[in-house]
């Protein structure tokens, strides 16, 4: 699926200005700003977290959804890190995948990898203004 411009894999920076002004973020706000994620795909991921492993279409009957758009949102999260996905085997055959959402100690374990990563470009940075990019 394509995703909309280079807003979804870059961090785009009137995101960053609207969690520095206003009202305080709230942990939704923080997930879509340092994820890259969908406000409807934060709502996946939050309702992923209150259940135990979960197919798509159990998630989307839960939520009230398309379970095609879950499954998309799913998919994303995956890509994030911010959900998994297992293959179960059916008692009478076959088998379906469900899926868990990353523990916020490991979610929070990718915000300071970021946060190293900015500090990082920071210095680089302000090595250009020293020393010029070349």
């Amino acid at each position: 699926a394509a995703l909309d411009g280079p807003v979804a894999t870059d961090p785009d920076p009137e995101r960053f200005r609207e969690l520095m002004v206003g009202e305080e973020p709230g942990f939704a706000d923080v997930l879509r700003c340092v994820f890259a994620v969908r406000p409807h795909e934060s709502e996946t991921y939050l309702a992923l977290l209150e259940r135990e492993p979960v197919t798509a279409s159990a998630l989307a009957d839960t939520m009230e959804r398309d379970r095609s758009n879950v499954a998309r949102s799913l998919s994303t999260l995956r890509d994030r890190g911010l959900a998994s996905r297992r293959r179960h085997l059916l008692d009478g055959g076959g088998h379906e995948y469900r899926y868990e959402a990353t523990p916020l100690e490991e979610t929070r374990a990718l915000a300071e990898t970021l946060d190293e990563w900015c500090a990082y470009v920071h210095a680089r940075i302000d090595e250009f203004g020293e020393t010029g990019p070349f």
